[in-house]
């Protein structure tokens, strides 16, 4: 499939791959639609359609005929990007007419033709390429979990769903902070705000980060008040999907998930050259400070596989801003004191608490 524009229109087209010839091409969409709105994924198709001004939406299920998406009855959609289509179903965000720097979030029944609202005005912005960011996160490892910032009369505040949509409930912030004295923060006044950015360095970790290989286990950088900050910010980790969380570093710190979650490593996010890192074997609830390098490195970024069995990981940068490569392999296999035993396995299982929501 693809699309084929001549001077003027932009269709959409299909043929078989052996015999993909110009007359062997045949268009399932009469209609011209707009240039590169072709989206394939999973078992969807979608296009965009502009006329009079107005963008419409069309959807292809395991390739029936093309149907209009319909929205509720006074929804006027003029950008719309898909976030999901996990297990039969379009997670889809939508900016309106009277939106500049939101989206409201809709979920569809299976053929992605009927959508419903699940959450209004999440916030948005434009990346350095002129691309829209929505500020919303989709948790690996365990299906149906988001995260999303969503503007509320002039404040931005950081909300939870786990079952794609239908309930949100605002971020239980921790019981104490790292020094081990209480937190006050009494719901639905203060919670737990996080940024939802990821990293357009695939060397890094960005401001949120989860894995497959680590079902329930997610680090994020985020402030505890009455709305989201970009200030006060700290690096805060949930063992359990984003229903309890810990905070970690009262600064900004790059965290990489080693071994299948069973190893973390941190080091401090910053533009001056380091030369130590944080290890953690128990998801993240004590720290050990090493020395990865005698020569103060500018990093770059590290190479992990977080689904790997290994000990190994690679850290590249440069001494100074002139120089060369220089890459460090760590191995942290020494630094194990023992083998693991049944003794150290916890039982883990989802809340169904659903909690304050809005």
């Amino acid at each position: 499939m693809c699309t084929y524009s001549p001077i003027t229109d932009t269709h959409y087209l299909t043929c078989r791959i052996q015999e993909c010839l110009e007359t062997k091409r045949s268009g399932p969409f009469s209609r011209s639609i707009d240039i590169s709105s072709l989206v394939v994924q999973d078992e969807y198709i979608f296009i965009q359609v502009t006329t009079g001004g107005r963008a419409n939406y069309y959807v292809s299920y395991r390739r029936e005929p093309f149907a209009q998406i319909k929205l509720p009855k006074y929804s006027l959609p003029k950008d719309m990007h898909i976030i999901s289509t996990d297990e039969n179903q379009v997670f889809a965000a939508v900016q309106e007419w009277n939106q500049n720097d939101t989206y409201n979030l809709y979920i569809s029944d299976t053929r992605g033709v009927y959508f419903t609202l699940a959450l209004e005005n999440v916030k948005s912005s434009r990346g350095l390429e002129g691309n829209i960011i929505i500020d919303l996160y989709e948790v690996a490892g365990i299906k149906g979990i988001f995260l999303a910032n969503r503007r509320i009369d002039d404040q931005i505040k950081t909300f939870i769903t786990y079952n794609k949509g239908r309930d949100w409930r605002l971020l239980q912030a921790p019981d104490t902070d790292l020094r081990g004295d209480p937190v006050v923060c009494q719901l639905p006044f203060c919670s737990l705000h996080l940024h939802l950015q990821l990293s357009e360095n695939p060397y890094t970790s960005g401001s949120i980060s989860s894995k497959e290989t680590a079902p329930g286990l997610l680090v994020a950088t985020g402030n505890i008040g009455s709305e989201l900050s970009y200030t006060d910010v700290g690096v805060f980790i949930s063992s359990d999907g984003g229903n309890s969380w810990r905070q970690i570093f009262e600064e900004e710190y790059n965290v990489w998930f080693l071994d299948w979650g069973g190893a973390l490593v941190a080091m401090k996010h910053t533009s001056v050259p380091i030369r130590h890192m944080w290890v953690s074997f128990d998801e993240g609830r004590s720290w050990s400070k090493y020395s990865f390098t005698s020569t103060p490195l500018f990093v770059d970024g590290s190479l992990v596989d977080p689904g790997i069995e290994t000990q190994i990981m690679t850290v590249f940068g440069h001494f100074s801003l002139r120089s060369e490569w220089q890459l460090v392999k760590v191995d942290y296999k020494s630094i194990f004191s023992r083998r693991c035993n049944k003794d150290d396995y916890q039982t883990w299982h989802l809340h169904n608490q659903i909690g304050y929501s809005q």
